[in-house]
C-alpha cells in the first residue's frame, strides 16, 4: 500500500504517537511520501520517518491509496488542494485544536492504520466550491473545501457586493464582505458570521455577510447548482479574495463566478466517526455550563 503524508507542526504531547506511526509504517512495509514541508519539519525535530520519497508540488504526488492530513482542520484543507482532481480520498489526523475535518485523535492512530488496512472505513464525499476568474487568483488551484471569501483590505470603509443568482440581481451586500460556504465549510467562518450549520452531504451553499451595514440583511442558503456572480465596489479600489486557506488582493475589475466544482473531495472516516457527535462535542451542545 502506498500513502502519502502532509502535515505542520503539532505540539510534544503528540510525539510519541507520530513516532509510533511510522515505526509502524516501516513494519507494515507501507510506502510512504511526504510532502517537503513536513519532511523538513521532522528533520528538524528529530522524528524518523523512514522515507526518502518527497512531493513539493501537487503533480508530484505518486499513486497514493490515500493521503494522511497531519494537523488542524487548515491542514486538511491544505491536503485537499494537493490532492485535487485524482480524488484521493483524506483522512485527518488531528494535533491542532478544534477538529470538525480532522477528526482522529493521534492516540488513535495505531487503530486508524488497522482501519485503513482492513478497509474497516468508510469514504465520506464532499462538496467543493470552484471559482472562475478574468485573473488567474490562486496557481490553477480554482477550487475548496470550505469557503470562498470577499473581505476589505483596509479598516475604516466596507466594500459593496453587487450579488447576482443564476443571472438574476440578488442584492447589494454593504458590508466588510460576503462569504460563499460549502455545507462542510458551514462550520467555518460563516458560522462565526451567524450562517446556520448545514448537515454535509447538504445540497447548498450558504451566502453570509460579514458585518453589514443593514441589518435586516440575514445569511442565504441557496441550492449548489446555482451560478454567484460578484461585482465588487470599494473606496480603495481593491479587496481581499480567499479560498480557503489562501488569499490575494485584486482590483475591482476583477470578475468572479462561483459555482459548484465538477469534482468532490473524499474524506476518510472511521466507522465510529459521526457528524453529530463532532457537533456535540466541539460546539459543546447539551451541556450546561451552570453544572
Amino acid at each position: 500500500m502506498k500513502i502519502a503524508i502532509h502535515g505542520r507542526n503539532f505540539n510534544e504531547s503528540a510525539r510519541p504517537f507520530i513516532e509510533n506511526m511510522f515505526n509502524e509504517l516501516k513494519q507494515r512495509k507501507i510506502e510512504v511520501q511526504l510532502s517537503k514541508q513536513f519532511r523538513v519539519f521532522l528533520d528538524q525535530i528529530g522524528i524518523q520517518h523512514h522515507s526518502e520519497l518527497v512531493y513539493e508540488r501537487p503533480e508530484e504526488l505518486f499513486d497514493a491509496k490515500l493521503i494522511v492530513s497531519m494537523g488542524g482542520d487548515g491542514t486538511l484543507l491544505e491536503t485537499v488542494s494537493h490532492v485535487g482532481r485524482r480524488v484521493i480520498p483524506a483522512v485527518g489526523i488531528n494535533t491542532g485544536r478544534l477538529g470538525f475535518l480532522a477528526t482522529v485523535p493521534p492516540e488513535r492512530i495505531a487503530d486508524m492504520i488497522t482501519a485503513l488496512e482492513t478497509n474497516q472505513f468508510r469514504v465520506d464525499e464532499r462538496t467543493l466550491v470552484a471559482i472562475e476568474s478574468n485573473l488567474d487568483l490562486f496557481d490553477g488551484l480554482n477550487f475548496g473545501l470550505n469557503d470562498f471569501t470577499i473581505t476589505k483590505t483596509d479598516t475604516s470603509s466596507m466594500i459593496t457586493v453587487h450579488t447576482y443568482l443564476n443571472h438574476e440581481f440578488l442584492n447589494s451586500y454593504w458590508a466588510d464582505g460576503l462569504i460563499v460556504s460549502t455545507p462542510t465549510g458551514s462550520t467555518g467562518y460563516s458560522l462565526s458570521c451567524g450562517g446556520p450549520v448545514l448537515m454535509p452531504h447538504s445540497q447548498n451553499f450558504i451566502i453570509t455577510p460579514i458585518s453589514p451595514h443593514n441589518l435586516n440583511v440575514r445569511p442565504l442558503i441557496v441550492e449548489d447548482t446555482a451560478v454567484i456572480r460578484l461585482e465588487v465596489k470599494s473606496r480603495s479600489n481593491n479587496f481581499l479574495v480567499s479560498l480557503d486557506a489562501r488569499s490575494t488582493i485584486v482590483d475591482e475589475n476583477t470578475q468572479l463566478t462561483v459555482k459548484k466544482a465538477d469534482f468532490t473531495a473524499k474524506l476518510i472516516k472511521m466507522k465510529d466517526d459521526s457528524f453529530l457527535n463532532t457537533l456535540r462535542s466541539k460546539l459543546s451542545w447539551g451541556l450546561d455550563m451552570r453544572n
